[in-house]
């Protein structure tokens, strides 16, 4: 299955992509929460989808939220592509390196990106997520798909100054508002052939800057589940980025490029669709 969750920020209710149509199953499940994953939402919905309801169709100009409703927690795994500490100049990690983002960070796949308040940094980091499908603690590697309930396209926007020049950890560049697109679906771990073996692109403006595949993570899906359980509970519906491939804009020789206001930011995981998010200057 590949579950959407479709409508106004703060509305959304839960659907799921049908060949390219989209359908709304809210008269089946509440939402694509923790308890639905909890309570074994996946395969109920499986079932009920089987049994051939008649679904209402959802337009596709509506807008598309977050396919997972606010979780418990977004974890994200810091320089896991080797290439990508090269170009930072960072050691290649021994060990995970662990660090959250606001789970208000959350959005949907194609809104605007907000330059935070004073942010002259904010960068661009295409990932493949994975959302935890039942409650995990000391998980042990050879199960750890086992908690898994499926994969989705991440955008993990990172301001570099809030996050490298300010002190203290990464949260401060990594949890602004926007900061976490994610979808357009979710997709079941049997949409997924090989999950590392896919081929992962973004471009910004229409120039490509990250071209790589899951194939170069240091730490595999199995081992980041097992590995963070051991450290903490993981619950139905955590998000978990598992890090960016090398081109940044931090990472660009001689001078680093950011995000201005009016910039299109584009990225793509095979079989796990595309997102779009235009920036724009914070607000009040």
């Amino acid at each position: 299955m590949k579950l959407i969750r479709f409508g106004e920020i703060g509305k959304e209710k839960p659907g799921v992509l049908i060949g390219e149509k989209r359908y709304d199953v809210s008269s089946i499940v509440t939402d694509f929460n923790e308890s639905f994953f909890e309570e074994n939402g996946l395969e109920k919905l499986q079932k009920a989808l089987e049994s051939n309801p008649t679904l209402p169709e959802v337009d596709a100009n509506v807008r598309l939220g977050s396919p997972v409703a606010r979780p418990s927690k977004i974890i994200c795994i810091g320089l896991n592509y080797v290439d990508h500490c090269k170009e930072t100049g960072a050691p290649i990690p021994t060990e995970p390196i662990i660090f959250f983002k606001s789970t208000t960070s959350l959005c949907g796949p194609d809104d605007d990106v907000i330059i935070p308040k004073n942010s002259v940094k904010t960068d661009w980091e295409v990932e493949l997520a994975f959302v935890v499908g039942k409650k995990a603690s000391y998980v042990e590697e050879a199960e750890a798909l086992d908690y898994v309930a499926g994969y989705a396209l991440l955008n993990d926007y990172s301001e570099r100054e809030f996050q490298i020049e300010r002190g203290g950890q990464w949260a401060k560049g990594k949890g602004c508002d926007t900061f976490a697109p994610l979808g357009p679906f979710l997709a079941t771990k049997d949409e997924v052939k090989d999950v590392d073996n896919l081929s992962m692109w973004l471009s910004v403006n229409g120039k490509k800057y990250q071209d790589s595949n899951t194939l170069n993570l240091v730490f595999k899906i199995p081992f980041l589940v097992h590995y963070l359980s051991q450290f903490m509970t993981l619950l139905p519906g955590d998000i978990i980025s598992t890090g960016t491939p090398p081109g940044v804009g931090l990472g660009i020789k001689p001078d680093p490029i950011y995000l201005k206001a009016g910039d299109v930011v584009e990225l793509g995981i095979e079989g796990l669709g595309t997102s779009k998010q235009t920036a724009v200057a914070y607000k009040k």
